[in-house]
């Protein structure tokens, strides 16, 4: 075993653990590891989402044999978020406005959660609408496609914020969602001919250790406003690595692409080439 993919082992395992904990399996933190690692961007998704498969299937047997998992939420927003999950995955778009807008709003969820963790009631939850919840599933599902994530780092903050579960059964609904959504986008992604690397099998095995143990203290030791202060957390981790690779690959494409004077001054010679023929 190389020295990166030991390193890569011991870091998926610290995002298992701690986004498993809340219902998630882990693919922001491990597109952001794999980005700051210097992975290339083709494998990146593949990557993730066949992480997030692994922890998502051992968090759906904690949460569900909890008791904490409610069918009724779940199938509005699945019924068509795992179709455009699957287009999602096919879909190769520039990232670099994306990324940040999607960070910006997971930091302002964060920031809500938190709040709202501080008080000291859980507030009273209603169903949310029908149509409401198929088209925000829709959404999140091609999100979850396009970005190589579950979805469930969407679908989380957004059911909490708008009362239509308690903390446990969301992170119930967000590990099936994602679980889904993963295998949904992962089959579109090696449709359009993405492979997986040879490391995958210890990263996957190192991340569902992780996710074995948050899942389990998730489920079955953590209460609902722990549960709502470690999601927060992630969000943040989640939003701040979505905002710096924006970042950072919009520096990359300007640095790239030759600057507007060379443009003009190339526009110019071929106009005078044109003249003198």
């Amino acid at each position: 075993m190389s020295t990166d993919v030991a390193i890569l082992a011991g870091l998926f395992l610290l995002v298992g653990f701690l986004y498993s904990s809340v219902g998630h399996a882990g693919a922001s933190g491990y597109l952001a590891v794999m980005g700051l690692w210097g992975m290339s961007v083709a494998v990146m998704k593949p990557t993730s989402l066949a992480l997030n498969i692994v922890v998502a299937v051992i968090g759906t047997i904690q949460f569900v044999s909890a008791g904490h998992f409610r069918w009724r939420l779940f199938w509005p927003f699945a019924v068509m978020s795992i179709p455009l999950a699957f287009v999602g995955g096919m879909v190769k778009l520039p990232p670099e406005v994306y990324k940040p807008l999607i960070g910006a709003v997971l930091l302002f969820s964060a920031w809500r959660l938190w709040v709202g963790s501080l008080k000291s009631e859980e507030p009273q939850t209603t169903t949310p609408p029908l149509l409401v919840a198929l088209g925000a599933g829709g959404a999140l599902g091609f999100a979850s496609g396009l970005t190589g994530t579950g979805g469930g780092i969407f679908l989380s903050p957004l059911i909490l914020l708008c009362k239509w579960a308690g903390p446990k059964e969301t992170a119930a609904v967000s590990v099936v969602f994602i679980l889904v959504n993963s295998i949904s986008g992962l089959a579109g992604a090696i449709s359009k001919g993405a492979t997986l690397p040879s490391g995958i099998w210890v990263w996957c095995g190192a991340a569902a250790l992780g996710g074995l143990v948050g899942s389990y203290l998730g489920a079955r030791r953590f209460g609902g406003r722990t549960l709502r202060r470690l999601l927060a957390i992630v969000l943040v981790v989640a939003g701040c690595a979505l905002v710096w690779e924006g970042i950072g690959l919009a520096m990359t494409r300007a640095a790239s692409d030759p600057p507007a004077t060379e443009i003009k001054a190339s526009v110019a010679q071929n106009e005078d080439s044109l003249t003198t023929i």
